[in-house]
């Protein structure tokens, strides 16, 4: 007994150390001071409590390593109601002074972070703001901490182009999504190529940053092909034993990309596999399992939340001609979820949403995946 009390004790200790070499690491090349930000936009989370933010206005991400790396209670739901005027009250500004650009939730801890401005216009100030399990926010320091930077090499000039009110500054969609996933960060967003809508694979710890992969798509509710518009959300899943990018665009085709084909510098096609709809903009996605099936989960602007089947999905043929409204993998819209803004995965049996309430209130809170 005494030897395998030993034995254990030597396996826990190994696994220790084991542990702290991998997070060592992924810090590897980090600086450590004050992590300074022009804009915040798309989050996602890594291995070991590290944060991805996205940098926009800069065209960049940063990784925050934030020592959020105490597991969850069992059993705490996150539930805060008026977030927002809470958020606002903590900055000393009003609920309509502040704009939320992204939510994303710690997989270890289940604290929520979100990507605030605190302003409009040119003037917003970037804040990190984090919730904890028990309603609490507070800003979350970007001062004496360890964190990287990875600048992307082709993204659009920070000006306004075109004419009249169809003038747009394509810097804002440099990065539109960002996904960890095997030691890589994946980015969706616009570069300064002709073919601008860009995918790319990071590896990380960061060293250095290639150009992007140009994408094209079959645009079924449109009728053509497109290789300007950017991807609104993505979220990785496996198809076969390959591991895919599962991507949807405005209006809203569904459209799958190997991730070993994201090579920097190449042109794709993309394999459109659905329709969802148009006149709507895909907003977030995850990927969940119930009853022993995949699913994916989708927050959109017109077309509320989805349940999007992935049954056969190794076997769904390419759109590649003009439909009316909806084709390819099938969906039912979740009636009871309304008003989301963004969808995170909480654990393996809920989803945290930020969503719409009375008189202009955004609710936080885990829900029960359906």
């Amino acid at each position: 007994m005494k030897r395998f009390a030993l034995f254990t004790a030597l396996a826990v200790i190994a696994f220790g150390l084991s542990s702290l070499n991998a997070a060592a690491k992924l810090k590897a090349g980090m600086a450590e001071g004050t992590a300074k930000f022009q804009s915040m936009g798309p989050l996602a989370f890594g291995p070991e409590g590290i944060l991805f933010v996205a940098d926009t206005k800069a065209a960049a991400i940063v990784a925050l390593s934030t020592g959020d790396t105490k597991p969850a209670a069992a059993g705490k739901l996150l539930k805060v109601e008026a977030i927002n005027q809470k958020i606002a009250a903590l900055l000393g500004t009003s609920a309509d002074q502040i704009l939320i650009e992204d939510m994303v939730i710690n997989p270890i801890s289940h604290n929520a972070y979100l990507a605030v401005s605190r302003g409009r216009g040119a003037d917003a100030v970037p804040v990190l703001v984090r919730v904890k399990t028990d309603g609490t926010p507070e800003v979350f320091s970007l001062e004496n901490l360890k964190f990287s930077h990875a600048q992307l090499p082709d993204a659009p000039e920070d000006k306004m182009v075109g004419q009249g009110n169809r003038q747009v500054n394509n810097r804002r969609e440099s990065i539109t999504d960002i996904g960890y996933l095997n030691g890589r960060l994946f980015i969706a967003g616009l570069a300064n190529e002709q073919f601008a809508s860009t995918l790319r694979s990071i590896a990380f710890p960061f060293k250095t940053v290639e150009n992007g992969t140009s994408v094209e798509i079959y645009h079924g509710a449109h009728g053509q092909f497109e290789t300007r518009s950017p991807v609104r959300t993505f979220t990785t899943f496996k198809i076969g034993k390959e591991d895919h990018l599962l991507a949807a665009y405005t209006c809203t085709p569904l459209v799958q990309f190997p991730v070993s084909e994201l090579k920097p510098g190449a042109k794709i096609m993309g394999k459109t596999i659905a329709e969802l709809g148009n006149r709507n903009r895909p907003l977030d996605m995850i990927v969940y399992q119930k009853d022993g099936k995949s699913y994916l989960l989708m927050a959109n602007s017109s077309r509320g939340v989805m349940k999007i089947t992935t049954e056969n999905i190794d076997k769904a043929e390419g759109i590649k001609s003009k439909v009316a409204d909806k084709q390819g993998l099938t969906y039912e819209t979740i009636e009871a979820w309304t008003g989301v803004d963004h969808l995170d995965r909480y654990d393996a049996k809920h989803a945290a949403v930020l969503r719409r309430g009375e008189n202009g209130s955004l609710n936080l809170e885990a829900l029960a995946l359906p």
